[in-house]
């Protein structure tokens, strides 16, 4: 069970702005990483602008799930995981890190922001704590 991605993102109008995320490519081959991020990047992005406010959604693109949450501000949250990754635990992160980057991170900030931008540490953290680790 693994976590690849975790996105914050804002569902303004007319497009979805990426303000901050976090990634673990490190089971791909390092020539695959950068393309992968980008299809995470792009993926997270998509399913965030089809997704309406206040509605959280599992959907599965190829080998993965993507877990989208928009809150009824625009604030967004997508992890992407493998499918045996239990969907509970990825909406409590997903709660867990909206919540506390509103308290962080400045309303006006989410209209213009991105991931240069925005001062908000934690993403790396909690994609590490979420990680399940299997027996070798």
């Amino acid at each position: 069970m693994r976590l690849y991605s975790l996105s914050v993102l804002y569902k303004g109008d007319p497009k979805v702005h990426l303000l901050k995320a976090a990634y673990d490519v490190s089971t791909f081959n390092f020539f695959q990483r950068s393309s992968v991020q980008e299809f995470m990047t792009f993926t997270s992005q998509l399913i965030t602008e089809r997704s309406s406010l206040g509605s959280r959604a599992s959907v599965k693109e190829q080998e993965y799930l993507c877990h989208v949450y928009v809150r009824n501000d625009g604030l967004s949250g997508v992890v992407i995981a493998d499918n045996e990754y239990p969907q509970r635990v990825c909406f409590t992160l997903l709660d867990k890190v909206l919540d506390e980057f509103s308290r962080q991170v400045s309303k006006m900030d989410w209209l213009s922001g991105s991931p240069v931008t925005i001062s908000y540490a934690a993403l790396d953290g909690y994609l590490s704590k979420y990680q399940v680790q299997t027996p070798r």
